[in-house]
């Protein structure tokens, strides 16, 4: 695309940039969702109206409730009541429409988009791109003093009034300026911008605000409108920069110039140097095969008398080395049989110890041998000992009972004997008379007589049962 003569197509292409801004803030608006369809005075069903913020009205009649989204400002007033009966974000509430009205405001940072055609001190026209963000911060002040009934864009409104103050802030501010100064530092026109917008939007001292706040204000570019007057101020610049560029290209020159004489001048001294060097190599060489020749000769004989001095050297190593190695190997041989004889010294006391060790083990071995026996001789005589002394008791016992003692304590049990004795099958009467007393005496005799055998044989078994064995 070719450029017409005197057209600034920088001014356009800013322009360009600034539509493909509003286009892409246009289309990144929600989609307008068509409102409740409400029955119209003349009868029948009101066309839909498009609306900015997509809000629901749901119910029948008086009974109808408003749902909001989270993120816009709700201020719900009623007939009759002096104050608002809800305000705030995102509140939901019921309504009924022959006694309400509400209003639905956005709560998200609005951005405004503002070109001002300016005039600067030097009378030349100046372009200023900038853009505004604010927000509603107070909605119970805001929605008293800015119109916000537009169901389509609720904020137009107020974005033209608030670009309409801004454009007037920056012209007058640029109005103070030069060119020089818009194009190299705009900040002052920036803090100027921001002073006046916060002064309305949010008061200052005793003046309340319109309960918005300046999020923030930029200036995106500043453009001359003049493509002359924008020529003109690039051209010191420019001729500047050339004026560099065309000493700098004589510099190159004049220093590409002094190093080609040079390079001919060192060319032409390395040639006479080259020959004279030559002549002086060829007669270095000439002397220096002659000297070669006779220090060959020199270094020939010095060879020949080096290496017989080397071979008689080389002899008496030789000889040395020999005896040093007999040497060597006499002291390694007294040294291994002083080792040997050192360890059969080792080896002997160390067998006189395991004698010592033997003899000791051996003494200690007899020796409680001989205790065991001692002991086991002590036991069998204590043994011995005592049934001799059970035996003498015994005998004691046996010489203390007398038959008379025995046939005593025999008849003082013989009722216990005659109780415990089988109960006869039959009964016999027997008469004693005198001639039949003595027959039956020796009868009785001999009954008690067994029983007392029987008596010192239960004894005798078991005085031998409790003696220690």
């Amino acid at each position: 695309m070719s450029n017409q003569p005197g057209e600034n197509t920088y001014l356009q292409q800013v322009l360009q940039e600034k539509a493909e801004v509003d286009r892409k803030l246009s289309s990144s608006r929600p989609r307008m969702a068509p409102a409740a369809s409400a029955p119209s005075p003349l009868g029948g069903i009101a066309p839909p109206v498009s609306r900015a913020i997509d809000y629901r009205i749901t119910g029948f009649w008086i009974w109808k409730s408003v749902i909001v989204p989270p993120n816009v400002y709700v201020v719900h007033t009623r007939r009759g009541h002096r104050e608002p009966l809800h305000i705030g974000k995102g509140i939901s509430f019921r309504f009924n429409p022959l006694t309400d009205s509400f209003l639905v405001i956005p709560a998200a940072v609005q951005t405004i988009l503002i070109n001002a055609n300016c005039i600067c001190t030097e009378r030349q026209g100046l372009v200023v791109q900038a853009y505004v963000q604010w927000i509603i911060n107070d909605i119970a002040t805001a929605y008293w003093k800015l119109d916000f009934s537009d169901l389509e864009d609720p904020m137009g409104i107020v974005n033209l009034q608030l670009r309409e103050q801004a454009e007037a802030a920056i012209k007058d501010k640029v109005a103070t300026l030069s060119i020089d100064e818009v194009l190299s530092d705009k900040q002052p026109i920036i803090e100027e911008l921001t002073h006046r917008l916060q002064t309305v939007a949010e008061g200052s001292g005793s003046e309340e605000g319109l309960g918005l706040k300046i999020v923030t204000v930029q200036i995106k570019e500043a453009i001359v409108s003049s493509t002359q007057l924008w020529q003109n101020l690039q051209a010191p610049f420019r001729a500047e920069r050339e004026k560099l560029a065309r000493l700098a290209q004589l510099e190159s020159d004049r220093e590409i110039t002094a190093r080609e004489l040079a390079n001919r001048l060192s060319s032409e001294r390395g040639e006479l140097n080259v020959a004279s060097e030559i002549e002086q190599l060829q007669a270095e060489q000439t002397r220096i095969a002659y000297d070669r020749e006779q220090t060959e000769q020199l270094r020939r004989t010095q060879v020949e008398q080096e290496a017989e001095r080397q071979i008689l050297a080389e002899q008496n190593r030789t000889a040395q080395a020999r005896n040093q190695a007999q040497l060597e190997l006499v002291l390694q041989e007294l040294e291994l049989e002083k080792q040997r004889i050192t360890a059969e010294m080792e080896k002997v006391q160390q067998q006189m110890q395991l004698d010592t060790v033997q003899a000791q083990k051996t003494l200690a071995d007899v020796t409680a041998s001989l205790d065991v026996a001692e002991l086991r001789h002590q036991a069998d005589h204590h043994q011995r000992d005592r049934q001799l002394d059970l035996n003498r008791k015994q005998r004691d016992i046996e010489n203390g009972m007398s038959d008379r003692l025995i046939q005593s304590q025999l008849i003082a049990q013989l009722p216990a004997i005659a109780k415990n004795l089988p109960t006869p099958q039959e009964q016999r009467t027997t008469i004693i008379t005198s001639e039949a007393q003595d027959n039956l005496v020796n009868p009785l005799l001999g009954l008690i007589a067994g029983l007392s055998q029987v008596t010192r044989d239960v004894f005798a078994q078991s005085d031998q049962e409790a003696a220690p064995k």
